[in-house]
C-alpha cells in the first residue's frame, strides 16, 4: 500500500484557511466538475501533476509535524475524493507512524470536497478522516447545473451519510452575485442545513476573481468576468440569514 501513487497539484506547508489551526494542505490533481468560479482550472485535468507514493507523501508531511500539531492535514484539490484510496492510505500510514513515535499522538486529517464522487468509492477516505469540509455549491439542482454542470445530488447523499456516521462537518458555500447571493436561495439552503446536527460550522466564502488569469492562460472563457466580487455588507447579510436557523457561521 505504501507504493500506491497519487497525483498532486500543489503542496502548501503552512495553510490557515482549510480547517482548524495551521495545516499542511495537499491539493490533489483532477476534478470532474467545471465550476464557473474555479480559481484553479489547471487542477481539473486528470493524470497530470506531481506523482507521489503514500510513503513519500507521509514523509513530506511529517517534516512539518511540529508546526501542524495544533492543526493538521487537509486534502483538497481538484477533487480529492477522486483519489480516495490514496487519501485513505496516507491517513492510515500517517496515523501509524505518528503513533509509533508516541502512542496517544495523532494528526488531525480533513478532506475538502464537493461531494461529487460516488459515495461507495469515496467512503474509504471519508471514514478515515476526522473532519469533512463540504463545498455545497447551490441550494437546488437548477443552481448546481448553472454553476458546475452537475445536479448536486451526490453532495446531499454524502451529507446524509456524514450525519448517519456522526462525522464532524464544515459546510462551505461561495456567495456569487446573480447566482447564490439571493435571499430566497440562501434561506432555503440554511433551512436544509439546519436539519443536520453534525454540521459544526458554515463558512460563507466571498466570491473573488483571483483565478481569472489562469483561465486566460488555458485559453478558456471565464464566464464570470463581469460578476463583481462579494462585498463585506453582502456577506454580513447572508450570515444573518443563516444565523436565524441557529447555525454557527463565519
Amino acid at each position: 500500500m505504501s507504493e500506491l501513487k497519487g497525483y498532486i497539484y500543489h503542496r502548501e506547508s503552512f495553510g490557515a484557511v482549510d480547517g482548524p489551526g495551521i495545516r499542511y494542505v495537499l491539493f490533489l490533481q483532477g476534478c470532474p466538475l467545471r465550476c464557473l468560479y474555479c480559481h484553479n482550472p489547471d487542477s481539473q485535468e486528470f493524470g497530470l501533476g506531481e506523482v507521489m507514493t503514500v510513503s513519500e507523501t507521509v514523509a513530506e508531511i511529517l517534516k512539518y509535524k511540529n508546526y501542524i500539531k495544533t492543526g493538521g492535514v487537509t486534502f483538497s484539490g481538484g477533487e480529492p475524493l477522486a483519489q480516495a484510496d490514496f487519501i485513505a492510505a496516507v491517513i492510515k500510514e500517517l496515523d501509524r507512524q505518528v503513533k509509533s513515535f508516541k502512542a496517544n499522538d495523532s494528526i488531525h486529517c480533513a478532506i475538502d470536497t464537493s461531494g461529487c464522487i460516488d459515495l461507495e468509492t469515496s467512503k474509504v477516505a471519508i471514514d478515515a478522516a476526522d473532519l469533512i469540509l463540504l463545498d455545497i455549491k447551490a441550494s437546488d439542482e437548477a443552481g448546481y447545473l448553472d454553476l458546475v454542470g452537475n445536479d448536486g445530488l451526490r453532495t446531499w447523499e454524502l451529507l446524509d451519510y456524514l450525519q448517519e456516521i456522526h462525522k464532524p462537518t464544515w459546510v462551505r458555500h461561495v456567495l456569487i452575485d446573480g447566482y447564490t447571493l439571493d435571499d430566497e436561495k440562501l434561506d432555503a439552503l440554511a433551512q436544509k442545513l439546519s436539519a443536520y446536527d453534525n454540521i459544526e460550522l458554515v463558512e460563507l466564502l466571498p466570491f473573488h476573481k483571483l483565478g481569472e488569469p489562469k483561465w486566460a492562460e488555458l485559453h478558456q472563457i471565464y464566464k464570470l468576468h463581469d460578476t463583481p466580487a462579494t462585498t463585506k455588507e453582502q456577506k454580513l447579510h447572508a450570515q444573518e440569514i443563516f444565523e436565524r436557523y441557529n447555525l454557527k457561521v463565519q
